[in-house]
C-alpha cells in the first residue's frame, strides 16, 4: 500500500466500502465458484484493486458493483486455468457479456451489482454445517459473516486469540473436506441449523452494539446487517418463536442507537439517554415481533433465551421514563433466564437487575456467586458492574478503583472514557463527609 493510499480520503473511503461489501462480496462469490477459499481470494484479489486503482482513478460511483466485477474476472481467469470446471467458467462469462461487463476496464464505473438478498444468509448456513463440531460453527460463521476479525471473536467467547484462529482455519479445513452443499438448506435440514445461524445474528449485533475494540463504542453497520438478516431470517422461518423473539430482541436494543451518543461522540449510558431519540419505528416493530413470537408460544411452541431477552428489552422500550422501568420484572426475568441459559455474562446483567431492583447490596451479592468464574478471568465487565453497584451502595472510592481497574482492561477507547470518568466523578475527596 502506497503512503498516498494510506495516508489520503481514498484509504477511508476503501475501508469503509469494504466494510459493508465484504461479506455480501463473499456470499455472492461462494454461490457462484461453490469454493469458500477461492471465493475470499477473489474478494481479496478485487480490495488489492482497488487499491491499487482507486487513488488515482477516484472511488467508483458504485464500488461494490466495481469490487464484484473484478472478482468475477478474476475468477473466469481462475476457472480458465482449470479444465475440470470449464463450464463454470463459460457461465460466468456469459454473465459478463449480459451486464455488459465483459470488454470494460476495471476502471469502469459498474451500473449494477447482482447480489442476492439471501447471499448472506446463505452463507451463515453454510458455516453452520453440522459436519462441523458446535463450538466451531458460530466462530467460522462469525467470521464469514459477521467480518469481525479473530480477536473479536476470540473476546466474544472469552478465549485466547491463538485458541479461536486455530479453532477457525480447522473449521474451514472440515468444511472443505465435507463435500458441503452450498445451497441453502431446506426442510428438516434447515431446521437444524437455525438455532446456530440465530446465535451468529446475535453476536453479530452484541458487536456492533457494543464494540469489543477500537475508537467507536458502537458499530452501527453491524447493527443494521444483524437486524437485516433476523427479518429474512422471520420470513424464512415464520412459525418459530425463538426466530420472531430474535428480531424482536434486536430491533428493541437497535432503536437505542441514535441516543447511545452525545453531540460529540461520548457515550452515553441507558439510564442517562433521551428516550425520545430512540427510533420508535424499530420500537413498533421490535414489539411486534415480540408479541408475534408470544402468540406463537400459546399455539405450542417452545420459547427460548431470545424471547426472554426481548421480553426484557419491552420493559425498557414501554418506560417512557428511565424511572418508570420495572426493575422488578426485569430482575425476575433474568431469574429465569439463568435457569434456561446459565452464563457467566448472565449473571452479571442479572446482578446489574437485581441491584437496580432491590438496592444494591444485591446486586452485589448476586455478582459475588460469580467474581471467580474463569470465563471472565481479564475481562473488563466484571469490574464494570462492580463498579456501577459500589457507586450506588455509596462505596465510592471502591467504586473508583473498579471503574480504574476496568478501563485498564477494556479494549474499546470510548469505553476506556467512560469508565476512566466513572472513576475520577467517584475518587476522593468525594467520601468525606461534609
Amino acid at each position: 500500500m502506497t503512503d498516498e493510499v494510506a495516508d489520503g480520503p481514498t484509504q477511508d473511503a476503501i475501508t469503509a466500502v469494504w466494510r459493508h461489501e465484504s461479506v455480501r462480496l463473499v456470499g455472492a462469490l461462494t454461490r457462484m465458484t461453490r469454493d469458500l477459499d477461492l471465493a475470499e481470494d477473489l474478494a481479496q484479489d478485487a480490495l488489492v484493486a482497488a487499491l491499487e486503482q482507486w487513488p488515482d482513478g477516484g472511488v467508483p460511483s458504485n464500488p461494490g458493483a466495481w469490487l464484484m466485477a473484478v472478482a468475477k474476472r478474476r475468477a473466469v481467469d481462475q476457472f480458465r486455468r482449470n479444465d475440470t470446471l470449464r463450464r463454470r467458467t463459460t457461465e460466468l462469462a456469459h454473465d459478463l457479456e449480459r451486464k455488459g461487463l465483459a470488454t470494460q476496464g476495471e476502471e469502469a464505473e459498474m451500473p449494477e451489482i447482482d447480489f442476492i438478498e439471501d447471499d448472506v444468509l446463505r452463507l451463515a448456513f453454510l458455516g453452520c454445517h453440522p459436519a462441523l463440531p458446535p463450538e466451531s460453527r458460530t466462530a467460522l460463521t462469525l467470521r464469514l459473516v459477521g467480518g469481525l476479525t479473530t480477536q473479536e471473536i476470540a473476546r466474544a467467547y472469552l478465549v485466547k486469540d491463538a485458541t479461536m484462529g486455530q479453532r477457525i482455519s480447522r473449521a474451514k479445513r472440515q468444511l472443505a473436506e465435507s463435500g458441503a452443499s452450498f445451497e441453502m438448506p431446506t426442510g428438516t435440514e434447515r431446521q437444524a441449523r437455525v438455532a446456530d445461524v440465530m446465535a451468529v445474528v446475535y453476536l453479530i449485533f452484541n458487536e456492533g452494539y457494543a464494540a469489543s475494540s477500537g475508537s467507536a463504542w458502537t458499530r452501527p453497520d453491524l447493527c443494521l446487517e444483524a437486524m437485516r438478516l433476523a427479518r429474512i431470517l422471520s420470513h424464512l422461518v415464520p412459525e418459530e418463536p425463538e426466530v420472531r423473539g430474535l428480531q424482536a430482541l434486536l430491533e428493541l436494543q437497535g432503536s437505542r442507537l441514535p441516543a447511545r451518543h452525545h453531540a460529540d461522540g461520548r457515550p452515553v449510558l441507558l439510564e442517562y439517554q433521551d428516550r425520545r431519540r430512540w427510533d420508535q419505528l424499530l420500537v413498533r416493530r421490535g414489539l411486534a415481533a415480540l408479541a408475534e413470537a408470544e402468540r406463537l408460544a400459546l399455539a405450542g411452541r417452545p420459547v427460548g433465551t431470545y424471547v426472554l431477552q426481548a421480553s426484557i428489552a419491552a420493559c425498557h422500550a414501554r418506560a417512557r421514563r428511565p424511572e418508570d422501568t420495572d426493575w422488578t420484572e426485569i430482575a425476575g426475568l433474568y431469574d429465569v433466564l439463568a435457569t434456561a441459559a446459565p452464563g457467566a455474562v448472565v449473571e452479571l446483567n442479572r446482578a446489574v437487575a437485581h441491584g437496580r431492583a432491590h438496592g444494591a447490596d444485591a446486586g452485589l451479592t448476586v455478582l459475588a456467586a460469580v467474581e471467580s468464574d474463569p470465563a471472565l478471568a481479564g475481562s473488563h465487565l466484571l469490574l464494570a458492574v462492580r463498579g456501577d453497584l459500589l457507586e450506588r451502595a455509596g462505596r465510592r472510592n471502591e467504586a473508583a478503583a473498579s471503574f480504574r481497574d476496568a478501563a485498564a482492561l477494556t479494549r474499546n477507547d470510548d469505553e476506556r472514557q467512560l469508565l476512566t470518568t466513572r472513576a475520577e466523578e467517584n475518587s476522593w475527596p468525594l467520601d468525606t463527609p461534609t
